[in-house]
């Protein structure tokens, strides 16, 4: 059994036993391999985001929380292939990492079956890779955004003039470039900021106040952008709903 195949086993073994703790010794005779190889699966677990915790004392070992997992998922393996090809597309968004932990993690609950046809299909996948990796985007630009706290960031402009400035993030714009939206303090407006331009960002402790943001006032727009609440699984994409109100803008030569 190769170290793939192995760490989703150890998923289901200990789903099996849940609320039962399986201690290191025991998956090691389990699966053949040493207690310290086991112990190095289970935390590559944990980092991928795997809810497994140590339970101490003379009958302890690892446990699964099972209110934290999903159950086995009836996807299949072009459905899974899908998503891995949908990840590569997310490489400089600020969702890449949060994509690719939530892809373990349907891998991890997938059947055995589905999960093999899943790799031999992705095997036979080829992707461009990008001229040059895209940069990192702080996971603080999220968390700010989720917790409604306001940043500082240094920020870089199409001339590469830098300025330190404060903003109250408000949401993100997606497409070609990927903008943090947020009310800038220094131009008393709203703003986006491309993430390939931030260079450092710190989150303060002050919470963003409530203020209405008018997207129409950001000069990164001139083409329609639809929310992604109001996608689903049509044949476009999209709701037909949504389509009509970017055809309608067309028509009217207005942008959102």
């Amino acid at each position: 059994m190769n170290r793939t195949d192995r760490l989703y086993a150890l998923v289901e073994e200990l789903r099996a036993a849940s609320p039962l703790p399986r201690s290191a010794r025991w998956l090691a005779g389990r699966f053949e391999v040493s207690t310290r190889t086991i112990e190095r699966d289970l935390a590559a677990l944990q980092q991928a985001g795997v809810p497994l915790y140590a339970e101490t004392g003379r009958t302890g070992g690892y446990v699964l929380a099972k209110d934290q997992t999903l159950p086995p998922l009836t996807i299949t393996s072009a459905e899974a292939t899908a998503l891995a090809v949908a990840l590569h597309a997310l490489a400089g968004t600020p969702f890449a990492r949060d994509a690719r932990s939530a892809l373990q993690k349907i891998l991890a609950v997938m059947p055995q079956r589905e999960r093999h046809g899943a790799g031999e299909l992705a095997g036979r996948v080829r992707l461009a890779a990008p001229a040059r990796q895209p940069a990192g985007v702080p996971h603080a630009l999220r968390e700010a955004l989720s917790m409604r706290r306001v940043l500082r960031l240094s920020y870089a402009d199409a001339q590469g003039a830098a300025t330190d400035r404060c903003v109250e993030p408000q949401g993100f714009l997606g497409g070609d470039h990927w903008y943090l939206i947020g009310w800038c303090r220094l131009r008393s407006a709203v703003r986006g900021f491309r993430l390939d331009r931030i260079q450092h960002v710190e989150v303060l402790p002050e919470t963003v106040p409530p203020r209405v943001v008018d997207l129409a006032e950001l000069d990164t727009l001139g083409r329609e952008f639809v929310g992604l609440d109001e996608l689903v699984n049509t044949d476009r994409g999209v709701s037909p709903e949504a389509w009509k109100l970017v055809t309608d803008r067309r028509q009217e030569g207005t942008s959102p």
